[in-house]
């Protein structure tokens, strides 16, 4: 039986300022989950606002305590079902992925199994992409963000652009032309403009880009514009992606089905964890697309490693900033993949609780 399920939110100052092209903020909360079956602890969590704290205690942790740790796909319908009145689209899509990712750990943990042998391992190795390069950084401060991902190894680098709400594209151009020039043209430079641009802008970016050989623009465009995402997809060369708010099966059919991707991004700590993202990149690959695995390296390196339509996961630097100061069994990319540990069961992580100490904000638990 699971016995208990408790609930710690930790919020992280950030290293510097950060912002995207939407957005900016200075600390990051996570959300962390520890299901316990005995002597045995399975552990999850998501990045989000305490409030996911208060539902998985409230709501979620009666819904799954008490039932059989090997029925996880039963565990997750009870929470869906038990959210009906609390919509998954937003805190519970949050609150379910995290207690997820914890039965998920407690099974395989139970079983004496690697998750990714559990899940159905088609790889060893999985590709990963360098995400940071914040608007709000100086040419000094990303070129050290840069020439650190290149010195792992990562042959992928991604940045942010759409500074502004689309209103700076002068600047985004010369981040872009400065990425190209210290990176070197036998790596792939992507960008992300978090919604920031409107359609024909988001095109005219990447034409005035052209030389600079973008190969992966994310979310030109509100990622609820599925006609402008197809327009946009269907103008550049670039490969247009987005996802990463999606909070159920049906969000991503739609997505897929606009032809408003040329590759679907999910989220293990958004889209209802492990349980639902194995069904995200199936419907993936029914529409002939991959799949791309958003932040939160840690929570995705097992899945990622049983999905067969995989294209990469994001290595994003304020989340593996988190993971390695909290975690012992921490990955390191390597020629820019990261491999699953073959002899640890579960995920292989555990929680630091000295570490994680000084930045708990809220604990729901025995």
């Amino acid at each position: 039986m699971i016995d208990s399920v408790e609930v710690h939110a930790y919020t992280v100052p950030t290293d510097a300022p950060e912002g995207d092209g939407t957005l900016a903020w200075d600390s990051t909360t996570m959300v962390l989950v520890r299901a316990r079956a005995g002597t045995v602890v399975g552990t999850g969590w998501t990045y989000g606002s305490t409030a996911c704290a208060t539902l998985i205690h409230d709501t979620l942790a009666g819904l799954v305590t008490g039932r059989d740790p090997m029925d996880v796909g039963g565990a997750w319908q009870a929470m869906v079902r038990g959210v009906r009145n609390d919509p998954r689209q937003g805190v519970a899509g949050y609150a379910i992925s995290a207690v997820d990712v914890a039965l998920w750990d407690l099974k395989a943990r139970l079983l004496g199994l690697p998750l990714h042998r559990l899940l159905g391992a088609v790889r060893d190795e999985v590709p990963v992409y360098g995400s940071g390069g914040f608007t709000t950084y100086s040419p000094e401060q990303l070129e050290r963000q840069l020439t650190g991902w290149l010195d792992q190894g990562i042959p992928r680098v991604k940045i942010k652009i759409g500074e502004s709400w689309g209103t700076r594209v002068d600047r985004d151009l010369d981040r872009i032309r400065q990425t190209r020039k210290i990176v070197g043209d036998a790596v792939g430079l992507f960008v992300d403009a978090n919604g920031g641009y409107q359609r024909k802008q988001a095109v005219r970016v990447l034409h005035a880009a052209r030389d600079l050989d973008v190969t992966w623009f994310e979310e030109p465009v509100s990622s609820d514009d599925l006609d402008g995402l197809r327009e946009v997809r269907d103008a550049v060369e670039a490969d247009v992606a987005a996802g990463e708010y999606g909070y159920d099966l049906a969000y991503f059919a739609r997505m897929c089905a606009a032809g408003a991707v040329d590759c679907l991004q999910a989220d293990v700590s958004r889209c209802g964890g492990i349980t639902e993202w194995l069904r995200v990149a199936a419907v993936a690959a029914a529409a002939n697309l991959q799949i791309s695995g958003h932040c939160g390296p840690h929570l995705h390196a097992h899945v990622a490693a049983a999905t067969p339509n995989l294209r990469h996961l994001e290595w994003f630097h304020d989340h593996t900033r988190i993971e390695s100061m909290f975690f012992d069994g921490t990955l390191r990319p390597d020629g820019g993949v990261i491999r699953p540990d073959p002899g640890a069961p579960g995920h292989g992580l555990t929680l630091r609780e000295a570490d994680a100490e000084p930045y708990r904000v809220r604990f729901y638990g025995s």
